[in-house]
């Protein structure tokens, strides 16, 4: 079964789909989401992406991460993942979207227009493991140092989110 991204323009509109891979291999603009999620103490939820996945295995990153289908808002994605990843039902909340390019291992590109949403959860997710090595909940500080200090530990966009979100003070 082969997935189909959201190819778009600068502006965010749909200008058609593409497999997943093949968006990646190009560097395609394609839209994204990322959710936060938060305790009820401030604490963020982080997950381990699988070492399976294929690309950014093996690293942190936020709560959940994906593409949606084709014909699926971007808000009905991020809940729709976050369940089948991390067993949470929750409702995100959009926060705010921007747009960036990175490469990344496996001689792909990222260069999507990632729309950010949060939530505040305070139970134990179950994770999918074929999608998710482990999870912690951190302390947006202490996240802080160790990315500045140990950046390899961490998904290219979430050191964007986290830096453009909490790095400011």
């Amino acid at each position: 079964m082969t997935t189909e991204v959201i190819l778009v323009d600068s502006e965010d509109n749909a200008i058609g789909t593409m497999e997943k891979m093949e968006a990646h291999e190009k560097g395609l603009l394609h839209r994204a989401f990322s959710v936060l999620i938060f305790n009820s103490k401030g604490q963020m939820l982080l997950q381990k992406r699988a070492r399976s996945k294929y690309h950014s295995g093996g690293l942190w990153t936020n709560t959940c991460c994906s593409h949606p289908a084709p014909n699926e808002s971007v808000a009905e994605a991020a809940k729709r993942r976050l369940k089948e990843e991390m067993g949470i039902d929750a409702e995100p909340k959009f926060d705010y979207k921007f747009t960036y390019k990175t490469p990344l291992d496996q001689n792909l590109v990222e260069h999507e227009v990632d729309h950010v949403f949060t939530a505040t959860f305070d139970g134990k997710p179950v994770i999918n493991t074929s999608e998710v090595e482990d999870w912690k909940f951190v302390d947006v500080n202490e996240l802080l140092v160790d990315i500045s200090s140990n950046p390899q530990r961490y998904t290219e966009w979430f050191k964007l989110i986290v830096q453009d979100r909490y790095a400011h003070g």
